[in-house]
């Protein structure tokens, strides 16, 4: 799904641009845009639910757009960013917080068009990643980097490939479906999530991992774990 913010104090543009975006004919079945009126809900917003594109203008009353940019970079350096004003004064300092563009209103749709094009087709050849939350910040977190998850209370932890770690404050099940078995990870127990492209060996009882840690099959689910571990590494029948 690609993940559309628009955000300007002005309605009348909001509704502009999003109609002009139903006419972006490359744009992708499951495209999502969401308008905001003002950057402090914009940036609550994204905190939750992390966008891909954010369609911003730079002057807006209380939080302008250069300032909302600043304080989502603080997070969050992957999100394309697409400045949208009237004035050109500003284009120097949206070099700043990286912005990925700086389109002038009246918007042209086919400047707007190349632009999201490109955008889109960067994240689509980009690694894999989830969005993870922590207590200071959104860590986008490559798929094939992660070893396993583990679930402490109502926190998880994110054990990485490079030994590092990343505790997220939101419970295991709001990844569960961020990490299908189409992408390599299984549910091992209540409390585990595992990468099957980071296990070393396994038992029907226990599951070693690359770096060494030791997770627990939960007895209900070994048969589903061996044929999902079969599946991913060799497909289903075993002929790959």
């Amino acid at each position: 799904m690609l993940r559309i913010a628009i955000c300007d104090d002005l309605q009348v543009f909001l509704k502009h641009i999003k109609k002009i975006l139903t006419a972006w004919e490359d744009r992708p079945d499951d495209m999502c845009v969401e308008t905001f009126e003002d950057a402090d809900s914009l940036l609550v917003a994204h905190s939750s639910k992390p966008f891909d594109i954010i369609l911003l203008d730079v002057i807006m009353p209380l939080l302008n757009g250069i300032e909302a940019a600043r304080e989502i970079r603080q997070h969050d350096k992957s999100v394309k960013i697409v400045f949208l004003t009237t004035s050109p004064e500003y284009a120097l300092e949206s070099y700043t917080v990286k912005a990925n563009n700086y389109l002038l209103k009246p918007i042209d749709p086919e400047k707007l068009f190349t632009c999201l094009q490109e955008l889109a087709e960067d994240l689509q050849g980009s690694p894999k990643t989830i969005v993870v939350k922590s207590a200071k910040a959104l860590h986008h977190v490559e798929l094939k980097s992660i070893e396993y998850l583990e679930a402490q209370n109502k926190h998880v932890l994110f054990a990485l490939s490079d030994g590092t770690t990343i505790t997220s404050v939101e419970p295991l099940y709001t990844y569960e479906d961020q990490l299908p078995l189409s992408d390599g990870f299984f549910k091992c127990s209540r409390s585990y999530i595992v990468n099957i492209h980071r296990i070393d060996t396994y038992t029907t009882k226990e599951i070693r991992m690359r770096s060494g840690c030791r997770i627990s099959i939960s007895r209900s689910c070994h048969k589903e774990f061996e044929a999902a571990y079969f599946e991913v590494l060799f497909g289903k029948d075993g002929d790959k």
